[in-house]
């Protein structure tokens, strides 16, 4: 059975029996997993394995594994890593360390995710941060100005595939301009489109080869004065498209966030409609899960080989040695590690 245009979330720690049959029927293109599907590594390895078994492919496996604030897996069985800002801070005072530093902690998250059987990380940002910006972006973004921002993200996006793990770049096409959190509710964005295609936009243009995107729940006014980036069909084929360059598969944010109207299966179609690929569902919610699904088509066309083209990069991990290299990262971090060009990768 071929797959459906959707990721989807579990509730918990095992897949439950409805969830089993869900799966199963609903065939959804990946999962996307969180703290509350978190416990051990054996629990987590298991999770991912019962998944694929269930759908019965190789499915990828998702999670938000940025460092600061939005990371899933932590102590006392996984790194803590820094917030983005952290690797804009080097990059002020050694830019060729910063990268390097950048590159290598994607590089290490890999290896903590590869281990578990997740196959896709929901990082890099580049959402290039401005004043008036709602703090939900905040310190996970790595600077001001899109040349920087772009550099960083492409580094981190290089080591996460050096680690056997795929990017996903988020938020299309810019988040940190935003003064609300599309978590609760629809930021509008009127700044002209002039600035934000030397600004906002620019930032994702360099990075516009990578495998996967996300869309971000905001409306920019001056481009498309009603729907979000996600559900506007302008925003999508003119911008993200077709400004930017963006070719890969493009998935939504969440369709369960406050930002969005409608039900959700309005809000699946709408998606789907703009231009999206694939949509993603995160809250684990079953009843909210078949909504999802009976509005999602199998995947096809242009969507399935994005899709296919997407997956086809997955590739096994180079040789690295994770003790050592967490290290070296301690010292790069605090700014007095090796020269980058000793650096695994570099």
């Amino acid at each position: 059975m071929a797959a459906r245009a959707f990721i989807t979330g579990l509730a918990g720690l095992t897949i439950a029996a409805k969830e089993h049959a869900f799966l199963r029927e609903a065939q959804p293109w990946g999962l996307i997993i969180f703290k509350r599907n978190v416990s051990t590594p054996a629990q987590v390895q298991e999770l991912t394995c019962s998944f694929r078994d269930t759908v019965g492919r190789h499915a990828p496996v998702l999670v938000d594994q940025e460092g600061g604030r939005v990371q899933r897996l932590g102590p006392p069985h996984w790194s803590v890593y820094p917030p983005g800002a952290r690797y804009g801070e080097l990059y002020d005072r050694e830019v060729s360390l910063a990268l390097a530093t950048a590159r290598l902690a994607g590089h290490l998250i890999a290896a903590d995710l590869s281990n578990l059987g997740i196959d896709v990380d929901c990082s890099p940002l580049a959402d290039v941060l401005a004043p008036g910006g709602d703090p939900v972006i905040g310190d996970r973004a790595y600077g001001t100005e899109p040349g920087k921002v772009a550099a960083i993200a492409g580094a981190i996006a290089q080591g996460l595939m050096a680690g056997g793990v795929l990017p996903v770049l988020k938020h299309l096409p810019g988040h940190g301009r935003a003064s609300a959190d599309s978590h609760h509710r629809l930021p509008v964005v009127d700044t002209d489109r002039a600035t934000l295609e030397a600004t906002d936009f620019a930032a994702f243009r360099p990075l516009a080869q990578l495998p996967l995107g996300m869309t971000a729940h905001v409306v920019f006014s001056a481009i498309d004065p009603v729907a979000p980036a996600t559900t506007s069909v302008t925003m999508v084929q003119d911008v993200i498209r077709g400004f930017i360059g963006f070719q890969g598969l493009l998935m939504s944010d969440d369709v369960s966030m406050g930002a969005l109207s409608g039900t959700l299966a309005e809000r699946s179609r709408a998606a789907l409609s703009a231009g999206c690929d694939v949509v993603l569902h995160c809250n684990g919610d079953l009843a909210e899960m078949a909504a999802v699904a009976g509005s999602t088509p199998e995947l096809s066309g242009a969507a399935a080989r994005r899709a296919d083209a997407a997956l086809a990069a997955r590739c096994a991990p180079e040789e690295f040695d994770v003790d050592a290299a967490r290290i070296v990262f301690t010292q790069m971090l605090a700014g007095k590690g090796p020269a980058p060009q000793r650096m695994t990768g570099s």
